[in-house]
C-alpha cells in the first residue's frame, strides 16, 4: 500500500531563527486514517506543504514508497500521486460539478472517451447524484462542495490524500460524512489519508493519531477500546 515515510525533516524559513518543522521522523501508512492535531502555529500546515512538495525540506528527506521526493518531478507528482482536499473546496467556479471532476483526467491523459463515465462514477461513489452533475458549485451546498473537491481529487489517481481542515466550513452531519467517507477510501481502497486538523471527533475517529507542538511531531497513543 502506498505511504508517506518521513527522516529527519526539518524546515526553517530564510533568515528564520527557528525550526517551524523539527527533525520529523514517521510513516504515515496505507489503509489508514491518519490525523495530525495540535495548536495554530505548531507546525501542521508546513509539514502538509512538505508533503505535497509545495516546498522542500531544509533538511532530512520524503518518501513515497520508497522514492525520495527530492528525486521526482514534483509538478508531476502533485498531479498523479499526491492530492490535496482544502477547508475552502477550491472548485472551479465556472465549471459544472462533473467538468471539475473530470479536468484532473483531461491533464493526465485519460482517453478522452472515458473521461465522463469515470466523473459519474467518481461522484456517484461520494453521495453526489445525477441532478447535481451539472450544476455550478455556487449551486451545491458546502457539503456537496466538499464531495466534488474528493471526487476531483481521486480522479488524479492519487493514492496519497492530504486533507487541510476538510471540515472547517462544513456543519457537523456533513463533516461527519465528510470523515466516513475519507475513512472508507482508506480502509476499503487502501488510500493514505492525512488530515490536518483541529477537530477532536476527527482524531477519534482516525487509526492513527500525531500530535504536534512547537514542529515536533509525536505519535498519541489511542486508548483502548
Amino acid at each position: 500500500m502506498p505511504g508517506l515515510r518521513l527522516e529527519n525533516v526539518c524546515y526553517q524559513y530564510k533568515n528564520g531563527d527557528r525550526k517551524v518543522v523539527n527533525e520529523v521522523t514517521c510513516l504515515f501508512e496505507g489503509g489508514k486514517l491518519n490525523a495530525v492535531v495540535g495548536p495554530s502555529g505548531s507546525g501542521k500546515t508546513t509539514l502538509l506543504s512538505l508533503m505535497a512538495g509545495l516546498d522542500q525540506p531544509t533538511q532530512g528527506q520524503i518518501f513515497i514508497d520508497a522514492e525520495p521526493l527530492a528525486g521526482l518531478d514534483l509538478d508531476r507528482y502533485r498531479r498523479e500521486r499526491v492530492s490535496m482536499i482544502f477547508q475552502a473546496f477550491q472548485l472551479f467556479p465556472l465549471l459544472t460539478a462533473l467538468e471539475n471532476v473530470c479536468f484532473p483526467m483531461q491533464l493526465n491523459g485519460v482517453p478522452r472517451e472515458e473521461i465522463p463515465e469515470k466523473g459519474k462514477s467518481l461522484l456517484s461513489s461520494v453521495g453526489i447524484t445525477e441532478d447535481k452533475y451539472k450544476r455550478y458549485p455556487a449551486n451545491l451546498s458546502g457539503g456537496e462542495q466538499q464531495r466534488v473537491a474528493i471526487a476531483r481529487t481521486l480522479a488524479t489517481g492519487a493514492q496519497v490524500l492530504l486533507a487541510d481542515e476538510p471540515t472547517g466550513n462544513l456543519d457537523k452531519v456533513n463533516g461527519d460524512k465528510l470523515i466516513e467517507i475519507l475513512g472508507q477510501l482508506a480502509h476499503e481502497q487502501g488510500h493514505c489519508v492525512i488530515i490536518v486538523t483541529h477537530d477532536p471527533s476527527i482524531a477519534e475517529r482516525s487509526d492513527k493519531v500525531w500530535r504536534m507542538s512547537d514542529g515536533v511531531l509525536i505519535e498519541h497513543q489511542l486508548a483502548s477500546p
